[in-house]
This record gives C-alpha cells, sequence and structure tokens, in this order.
C-alpha cells in the first residue's frame, strides 16, 4: 500500500486494480501448479516438501530483494516532492 502513495490518485487505483485482480488469482495459480507438478514429478507431498522448501526459500530471497529496491524507489520518489 505504501508504494502507491508517491502517485497520483488514478494511477493509485489502476496499479492497485491490476494487482488485486491479476496479481492475487496469478500467484495462487502459480503456487498451486508448482506444487501439483513437484507431487506428480515425485510421487507424494512428503517427497515433495524439500523441493518446495527450496523454491520457498528462493521466492523469499526475491521477495527481500524486490522489497529493498522498492523502499530505494519509494524514498527517492519521496525525496522530489
Amino acid at each position: 500500500e505504501m508504494a502507491y502513495i508517491p502517485l497520483d490518485q488514478d494511477s493509485k487505483t489502476k496499479g492497485k486494480a491490476a494487482v488485486d485482480v491479476i496479481g492475487n488469482p496469478l500467484g495462487k495459480s502459480g503456487g498451486s501448479l508448482i506444487q501439483q507438478f513437484l507431487i506428480f514429478s515425485v510421487g507424494s507431498l512428503a517427497a515433495a516438501t524439500p523441493y518446495l522448501a527450496v523454491i520457498l526459500g528462493g521466492l523469499i530471497f526475491w521477495w527481500f530483494k524486490a522489497a529493498n529496491s522498492l523502499a530505494g524507489q519509494f524514498e527517492e520518489a519521496m525525496n522530489v516532492e
């Protein structure tokens, strides 16, 4: 939500709608697809768990990088105003 603060009202509305309509369902579907693929590949959820843990670790790492990048961009945008 804080990422929308430096934007004008129209951009805030469109950005939030895009995330709500596209991002959330796409993330859920992608996670389900990965989980199903791994279960079918290795035979069970218990056998797929180590692979899922590695994928989760990678996603957390990239999420932190994205959050830090966004924080820098947010600070720059707030200093411009």
